[in-house]
């Protein structure tokens, strides 16, 4: 359960996402590298937050990083809140839905231009709405 949701609110995910979504978007977890479909998608098309269809990453801001997950080089304005995780020894940036706080992943510094950075995102933790 995140630690911003009520029981009640808790009850609502599990009931709303399957359980792999729920271990990412509410437990901070993250999927095997490799396993989502959207690693492949090409499509024009907008990935939102599966677990409350915020608008996150235009097709056009992905690329392969050959990690395993779904990356971008950018966000949609407002796409989401970030804060500072420890839990690998070293400081990462988390990144967290703005609508409902469902945790996607991590943002690093080695990303192509123009920003340099790698939205490393849980492909579980989206859902692809093709233009």
């Amino acid at each position: 359960m995140s630690k911003h949701d009520t029981p009640e609110q808790d009850t609502d995910w599990r009931n709303t996402l399957t359980p792999e979504q729920y271990t990412v978007l509410r437990r901070e977890g993250t999927e095997r590298p490799f396993s989502s479909p959207l690693n492949d998608e090409k499509r024009k098309g907008t990935f939102v937050c599966a677990g409350c269809g915020h608008p996150l990453f235009d097709a056009s801001m992905k690329f392969d990083s050959g990690t395993g997950w779904p990356s971008f080089f950018t966000t949609l304005p407002g796409a989401f809140e970030t804060k500072r995780d420890f839990k690998l020894i070293l400081p990462r940036t988390e990144y967290h839905c703005a609508k409902c706080g469902g945790h996607h992943g991590h943002v690093f510094n080695d990303g192509p231009a123009p920003t340099g950075q790698r939205f490393c995102n849980n492909g579980v933790a989206l859902r692809f709405i093709p233009d």
